[in-house]
C-alpha cells in the first residue's frame, strides 16, 4: 500500500482496517465493521482514484445503517459535485441525528452550492453561538475549510480570526491553503516550508508547496518540490501531475509528456492529463498521436467539464497542422455551441486559417477577436505572435514594430510586453544587432515573457533575466 500523504490513511491503524476489509471481501465473507469505518475505507478508495471500490464500501455502509450521518454525507457530497442540490436536500432529510457536526456542515454546503452564501453564514454563526468553548477551534477550522472548498477564502479568513490556533500544524496548513486561495502565493510558500521543516516526509506538504510555486510562476522550484514528493512516494499521482505541469511551462514537452502519462496510468479517468498529453504531442509535431489522445480525452470528459472547450481547441489545432482546415473549423463550430470564450475562439480560427494560407479570412477573425476583447493590447500581441508562428516573418516584424512604437508612446515607455517575441522574430530574420537590443529590454522588463518565447535558445540553468548577459559573456569569451 503506497503512502498517500494523509496521516490517517498512512497510519498502521488504518492499514490493518483496510487489510481486514479487503480480506473479507476477497473471501466473500461478511464484513464486521461499523459504518464510520466503512466510510473511511470508501474515502480512501475515492482518495486513491478507485471509484468502483469506493462505491462498494459506501453501499455496504448504507445498507447497515441507512440513517447514519457519515455515509449520507458521502452521498450528499456526490450530489453536490453533480450540482444536484435537490437530491442533496433529500439525503440530508434522511440523517437521523440532526445534532451531528456533519449534518450542520452538510446543510451549510448545500446552501453555498445554491449560492445562498449569506444564509449559510448566518446559519453557521447561529450554530457557533451554542458550540462549547473547547470545541470552537475545531468548528472554526471545519467552517474555514468549507469556505476554501467553495472558493471563498476571504470568508475563511474571517472565521479563522475567531480563534487562536497559530501553533498547530493543522491551523498553519489551513492558513497556508487559505493564502493560496487568495492568490498570496509567496506567503503560502513560507508557511508550507515551515510545515515541511516539521514533517519533511509529507508528500502533501511538498505537493502543496509545488502548487504555490507553480502559481507564482517559479516553475523550476515547483519541479524540484514535486521531485521531493516523488522521492518520498515514487507512485504519487499528484507529484506526477505537478512535475508535468512545471515541465510543460518550461517548454520541456518530451519529459512533461512522460509525467502526464505516468499520472494517467494512476488516474485514467482524468481528461486533464490526456488534454495536456495531446498538447505536448502537438508541440512535438507528433500530430496523429495528439489526435488520438485528445479524442480519448473528449470521450471520457464529463459534459460539464471545464476542459471540454480546451480539448476542442487543441483538436482543432492538430487538424489545422495536418492541413485539414475544414475538420478543424468544424470542431470549433461545435465548441461555439458551448459557453466558450469568443475572443479565444476567434484567435484560434484565425491561426488555423493562417496555417492554410487563407489570409483574408484569418484577418477577419483576428479583427473580431481584438474588437471583442476586454484586453485588446494583449489580444493584439497574440495575433502578431500567430503571424510569427506561421512564418509570416516580415509581416510579424512590421506588426511588432508598430505595436511596440504605439504602446511605448501611449504608455509613456512603461510597456513590458512584446519585446521578447520581437527579439525572437529578429533572431529568425538574422537581424542579430536588433535581436540583442530587444533581448536586453525584454530581460529587464519581462523575464517571464523571455522564458515563454526564448527558453529554447538557452541552456535550462540560465535564468530568463540573465539571457542577455549570457550572450554578452559568450561574445566576450569569443573575442
Amino acid at each position: 500500500m503506497n503512502q498517500t500523504g494523509d496521516d490517517y490513511f498512512d497510519s498502521k491503524e488504518f492499514h490493518q482496517l483496510l487489510e481486514a476489509y479487503e480480506a473479507a471481501v476477497s473471501a466473500g465473507e461478511p464484513v464486521f465493521m461499523d459504518t464510520e469505518e466503512l466510510v473511511d475505507i470508501a474515502d480512501y478508495y475515492q482518495y486513491t482514484y478507485r471509484k468502483d471500490k469506493a462505491e462498494e464500501a459506501i453501499t455496504l455502509a448504507l445498507s447497515l445503517s441507512p440513517g447514519n450521518c457519515a455515509p449520507l454525507t458521502y452521498r450528499i457530497h456526490e450530489a453536490l459535485q453533480q450540482g444536484n442540490t435537490q437530491k442533496a436536500w433529500q439525503l440530508l432529510d434522511k440523517i437521523i441525528d440532526k445534532d451531528e457536526p456533519d449534518y450542520i456542515y452538510d446543510r451549510a454546503e448545500i446552501l453555498l452550492c445554491e449560492g445562498r452564501t449569506d444564509e449559510a453564514d448566518e446559519y453557521l454563526r447561529e450554530v457557533f453561538r451554542d458550540v462549547p468553548e473547547d470545541e470552537q477551534p475545531d468548528f472554526v477550522v471545519d467552517v474555514a475549510n468549507i469556505y476554501n472548498d467553495y472558493g471563498q477564502p476571504e470568508r475563511a479568513m474571517m472565521w479563522m480570526a475567531k480563534t487562536k490556533h497559530e501553533d498547530s500544524n493543522d491551523f498553519k496548513e489551513l492558513m497556508a491553503r487559505t493564502l493560496f486561495e487568495m492568490g498570496k502565493y509567496k506567503e503560502s510558500q513560507k508557511l508550507f516550508n515551515e510545515l515541511i521543516d516539521t514533517d519533511p516526509f509529507s508528500t502533501s506538504y511538498w505537493n502543496a508547496l509545488a502548487s504555490a510555486q507553480f502559481m507564482d510562476e517559479d516553475y523550476s522550484e515547483a519541479i524540484e518540490s514535486s521531485e521531493y514528493a516523488i522521492a518520498i512516494d515514487p507512485q504519487d499521482p499528484q507529484a506526477f501531475i505537478s512535475k508535468a505541469n512545471g515541465l510543460f511551462r518550461l517548454n520541456n514537452y518530451e519529459e512533461a509528456l512522460d509525467y502526464y502519462r505516468r499520472y494517467q496510468e494512476k488516474v485514467p479517468e482524468d481528461e486533464f492529463a490526456l488534454l495536456y498529453e495531446g498538447t505536448c504531442l502537438i508541440n512535438l509535431q507528433r500530430i496523429d498521436e495528439a489526435i488520438l489522445a485528445l479524442e480519448k480525452a473528449l470521450e471520457i470528459a464529463p459534459e460539464d467539464s471545464p476542459n471540454v472547450a480546451d480539448i476542442y481547441q487543441e483538436l482543432a489545432f492538430a487538424y489545422g497542422e495536418k492541413k485539414d482546415t475544414d475538420k478543424a473549423l468544424e470542431l470549433l463550430d461545435k465548441e461555439e455551441t458551448t459557453d466558450c470564450d469568443q475572443v479565444q475562439l476567434n484567435l484560434i480560427k484565425g491561426h488555423i486559417l493562417l496555417v492554410a494560407d487563407r489570409l483574408n479570412e484569418a484577418r477577419k477573425c483576428f479583427h473580431r477577436a481584438v474588437a471583442l476583447s476586454d484586453t485588446p493590447k494583449q489580444t493584439l500581441l497574440r495575433v502578431i505572435v500567430s503571424f510569427y508562428d506561421n512564418r509570416y516573418l516580415e509581416g510579424a516584424y512590421i506588426l511588432f514594430r508598430k505595436y511596440l512604437s504605439h504602446y511605448e508612446k501611449k504608455e509613456h515607455g512603461n510597456n513590458t510586453e512584446g519585446y521578447a517575441y520581437m527579439a525572437l522574430c529578429c533572431y529568425d530574420k538574422g537581424m542579430y544587432k536588433e535581436f540583442l537590443d530587444y533581448l536586453k529590454i525584454a530581460c529587464q522588463v519581462n523575464p517571464r515573457e523571455c522564458l515563454l518565447a526564448l527558453s529554447h535558445l538557452f541552456p535550462e540553468n540560465v535564468k530568463p533575466e540573465d539571457y542577455y548577459q549570457y550572450i554578452k559573456d559568450k561574445l566576450i569569451t569569443k573575442e
